[in-house]
């Protein structure tokens, strides 16, 4: 029997809807491993972005019962660089040790309150700038879709809050029940690239072919050692061409999506296989179980072996 974890998203005058809505629709398909309550600072309504309010069942109180507070996304004409006094007090009930979770300008929040200093975070891309100016003991990133730096994470620009969502599923309960609440809600269990493909960039010329169809057959070959003139001679494009239109589609160079697409392999196979760490580098097209611990350990910090006692441990 799994603990259930408590999850308290606070809701701030300006709140999105989609995002205040994510926490509760994911982490609530998450077969009762989660329950989700949703507060504001004071207890009262708040005014959303939209045409209308939201009434809540909990003031600030909640927040010193939460093992994971969110802090939904706001509009951006109401941030400021330093909290209120009722916000302040709200954010001290937070028990030390909770997970601290942003969505999009929620980590304006986080900031604001100090809670981000010396951490990696992201936040959309259209306000990067303002946040840095804001924010300089923060280190921004504002190429991924989510950051995870341990008890802290914060995601960028709405869907994404879908992303770290299904992430913190993935890193509490494993891949399975990540997969299972992302068919129910209809979403990607892990999406590609970051926020670079969102980006407003001119639209390229009509004459120009996607790189989805090279994706889609890389990824059914994996195990293959396939090179970027693998890559481009399938799309039918030059290498140069390929390169430049793969990296305004998914915004990283293919290498480095292979990579990528070669470690989240790995991963499912560590939680999912009995297979060996040499075994599984062959099977995603590693050259060796070296390179494979190389590559692991620099996307999340571990060991195959360490990756595969916590997480086949939650199967």
């Amino acid at each position: 029997m799994h603990p259930v974890e408590r999850v308290v998203v606070l809701a701030l005058d300006g709140v999105y809807p989609f995002e205040l809505g994510i926490p509760s629709r994911i982490f609530g398909a998450a077969d009762g491993r989660y329950e989700v309550v949703t507060c504001t600072v004071d207890g009262r309504p708040v005014r959303t972005n939209a045409d209308f309010s939201v009434t809540v069942d909990h003031g600030p109180e909640a927040l010193s019962t939460a093992d994971t507070v969110v802090i939904a996304a706001i509009t951006p004409a109401r941030l400021v660089p330093e909290p209120s006094d009722e916000l302040t007090a709200a954010l001290a009930l937070i028990r030390p040790g909770a997970r601290l979770v942003s969505i999009c300008t929620g980590a304006f929040v986080l900031a604001a309150a100090g809670l981000l200093d010396g951490h990696r975070a992201t936040t959309h891309w259209q306000v990067v700038d303002e946040f840095r100016r804001l924010f300089p003991r923060v280190s921004l990133d504002p190429d991924v879709l989510f950051v995870d730096d341990g008890s802290v994470l914060t995601s960028a620009g709405a869907a994404s809050g879908i992303d770290v969502c299904l992430h913190i599923l993935r890193k509490d309960h494993g891949s399975e029940l990540a997969n299972k609440v992302a068919r129910r809600c209809v979403v990607p269990p892990l999406r590609e690239g970051g926020q670079a493909q969102y980006i407003e960039q001119p639209v390229p010329e009509p004459s120009a072919t996607s790189t989805a169809a090279t994706r889609a057959w890389a990824l059914a070959r994996l195990g293959d050692p396939l090179t970027l003139t693998d890559l481009a001679g399938h799309a039918r494009m030059s290498l140069r061409t390929f390169a430049r239109r793969f990296n305004d589609e998914v915004g990283m160079s293919p290498g480095r999506w292979l990579i990528q697409q070669r470690v989240s392999r790995a991963r499912h196979l560590l939680e999912s296989s009995d297979l060996s760490v040499d075994q599984i580098a062959g099977e995603v097209g590693f050259a060796t179980g070296a390179s494979l611990r190389q590559h692991l350990h620099a996307a999340i910090g571990v060991s195959p072996q360490a990756y595969r006692r916590t997480f086949q441990a939650t199967r």
